[in-house]
């Protein structure tokens, strides 16, 4: 049996994806092991979760989406990771998006170990999220993308969260890497376990977005929606997560509810076992975002509507891409065109006393996962 180490520079609590092919791998007899950086320095600095070994590495506070200070405290943590598995000698390192990529290849080199890289995201394209037409940005987000093409030709196996759908329109992350000359498997990130709550007991509504706050522009057009709503028939606005733009987001919130009236709830971080009693007060879950950052049309798909379709929760996602594709062929909420605030406020209506069944789970994928690692630990 193998000890594979994980590294993601998140604080893996709650990182779905990642305990969950953790958890594949130990329940076949994989000594697992994930190397997670903590920026907010919230998390115990170990845990163990269904034999999986979390190290949390707390090393000072970092911002997710700055750009000295996130690449100040990316690069400590990177050497701290090399430090201890070069002690340590993993049989295979997994790499969980691109900002790990770089102590991946050190350790391979070193070592002489398997690389497998499993890209969540387009992380080059993160840097542009505060500001998509910042030309510093646009800059730092190049050299990143060269970076990634310098360092995925050492991977031995390479994952992605998408790929178009059969007979669909729009291309996902799968077919991003085949243009830039790089086969992959998708494993998309979907909860392994389906069902439908009953709707919030509550005379009122809730539209949540719960997750990363990197996006002023998304909640600017969902106020802008809510306003068209008569002030007596609007929902509640529950806002959760940490992020560059918190801030900023807060602060637009609290001038909107002063101006037109709003409820709303605004938490910040939050750890696993607080989504699902956030999600029970949910009636919509609102995940669009500003396609300018480019993520959304080469193919990311919102953790945020997923975990919301496992609960029977509708989502309301960006149109024209794999994400709005997914949700209408699955019907799993409405696709919006961005910028339009009058569709958008019609669909929030439309939603707000409807449950959503999710058929497919990842279920469908882990068979795939564990061939394909099976296959890499045999070489």
């Amino acid at each position: 049996m193998a000890n594979v180490a994980m590294v993601v520079t998140n604080a893996c609590d709650p990182d779905p994806r990642v305990i969950q092919s953790a958890r594949w791998l130990t329940e076949q007899g994989h000594q697992v092991t994930i190397h997670a950086y903590d920026r907010q320095q919230i998390s115990s600095a170990l845990s163990i979760i269904d034999d999986v070994k979390i190290i949390r590495y707390h090393l000072g506070k970092s911002p997710y989406g700055g750009l000295l200070k996130t690449g100040l405290g990316i690069r400590k943590f990177h050497k701290s990771v090399f430090s201890t598995l070069s002690v340590d000698s993993p049989d295979v390192v997994v790499c969980h998006d691109a900002d790990t990529l770089g102590v991946g290849c050190r350790i391979k080199q070193k070592l002489g170990i398997k690389l497998v890289f499993d890209m969540h995201d387009l992380q080059h394209t993160w840097v542009l999220m505060p500001n998509p037409k910042s030309l510093i940005r646009k800059a730092i987000s190049n050299v990143m993308q060269r970076k990634l093409f310098q360092r995925i030709k050492h991977g031995d196996q390479i994952f992605t969260s998408s790929g178009a759908i059969e007979g669909g329109t729009y291309p996902g992350f799968k077919e991003w890497l085949l243009k830039h000359g790089h086969d992959s498997t998708v494993i998309e990130n979907r909860p392994e376990l389906a069902e439908q709550i009953p709707l919030p007991n509550s005379q009122n509504w809730t539209v949540s977005h719960i997750g990363r706050i990197r996006d002023l522009a998304s909640i600017k057009l969902l106020l802008e929606a809510i306003k068209l709503i008569p002030e007596s028939q609007r929902p509640v606005l529950h806002i959760a997560g940490d992020g560059t733009e918190y801030d900023q987001v807060k602060r637009e919130i609290e001038q909107f509810s002063d101006k037109f009236g709003l409820k709303y709830v605004i938490g910040k971080s939050f750890q696993k076992d607080d989504i699902r009693s956030m999600l029970e007060q949910t009636n919509i879950m609102y995940a669009m975002y500003n396609p300018e950052r480019g993520n959304i049309a080469d193919g990311a798909l919102s953790t945020k509507m997923f975990d919301a379709a496992s609960l029977g929760i509708p989502s309301i996602v960006n149109a024209d891409c794999l994400m709005g594709e997914i949700c209408v062929v699955e019907n799993l909420g409405i696709s919006v065109n961005w910028g339009n605030s009058n569709d958008l406020k019609n669909a929030l209506v439309e939603l707000k006393k409807s449950r959503i069944k999710l058929e497919k789970t990842v279920l469908e994928f882990k068979t795939e996962y564990m061939k394909n690692i099976e296959i890499l630990l045999r070489d």
